[in-house]
């Protein structure tokens, strides 16, 4: 069965973020994640996730300037150092909280391309395997995010054995790809073996993933089968209350919560 965490960059903002970590395990997570926190210092970050009694599975390094448009800095020409930055900032914060995983974002606009990410998640990936910390990269639409330099699960694959380390790893997000690509569930046969995390959502709307045209529970049982045990992450914008809307993962908690009983 499924392990599901929360993504607390798009649940429960009715609460601010610091507390967004209690009401994930009031509401039956065990594990978190979130895209971006370091407008809190560190600390405050680990103190939230040790107080809810839950674990902070994946966070993004720093994308660069988001209100200037930046979306990461991976694959940005002449923004290395600046990458080498983030890198640096988000271990921080990683080894504050006892995440493992840190996804990097590949940037968008002209400057980007694909020597220059292989570059860097080469150096990146080597640089985070001492640390016990795994380097993940995600193709995500060009609906949400226009001018996305890595959007295709093939294209993510050539990337990462063009890099070769074992420590690089995909994050397949599948709301990301039935808008790119359809076919989940040949796309999640054919790719799982690189897959270190999965993220959800229904499309369209990126709600509640009981709503929409993707059948998750088939896709669900899909994993389950061909012997996934990585986190599954519920990176979806709440039609209402984040809580009135998690009837769908009911089964799935509840369950997990009588094992560790």
């Amino acid at each position: 069965m499924p392990r599901f965490t929360s993504n607390l960059s798009f649940m429960f903002p009715e609460f601010p973020f610091l507390e967004r970590f209690q009401a994930a395990a009031d509401a039956g997570f065990t594990a978190v994640e979130f895209a971006f926190a370091y407008e809190h210092p560190p600390e405050q970050v680990a103190a939230a996730a040790k107080q809810a009694g839950v674990e902070v599975v994946l966070m993004n390094l720093p994308p660069g300037d988001w209100n200037a448009g930046e979306r990461g800095l991976g694959a940005l020409a002449g923004r290395q150092a600046d990458f080498r930055t983030a890198l640096a900032t988000a271990i921080r914060y990683a080894e504050a909280n006892g995440c493992r995983q840190l996804h990097a974002m590949s940037g968008n606009g002209p400057s980007a391309n694909e020597d220059v990410f292989v570059d860097n998640l080469t150096w990146a990936a080597a640089h985070l395997a001492p640390l016990g910390i795994a380097l993940l990269i995600e193709p995500i639409n060009v609906i949400d995010m226009p001018g996305y330099f890595l959007t295709l699960p093939d294209q993510a694959r050539r990337i990462i054995e063009r890099v070769g380390h074992p420590n690089l790893h995909l994050q397949l997000d599948l709301y990301h790809c039935q808008i790119m690509r359809g076919d989940l569930a040949r796309q999640i046969e054919a790719h799982l073996p690189l897959v270190r995390h999965i993220q959800i959502a229904g499309n369209p709307g990126r709600h509640e993933p009981d709503v929409g045209e993707i059948n998750y529970p088939y896709l669900f049982d899909l994993i389950d089968k061909l012997g996934y045990r990585g986190w599954v992450g519920c990176e979806y914008k709440p039609a209402g209350a984040t809580a009135a809307g998690l009837g769908w993962a009911t089964a799935y908690l509840r369950a997990k919560a009588g094992s560790r009983a």
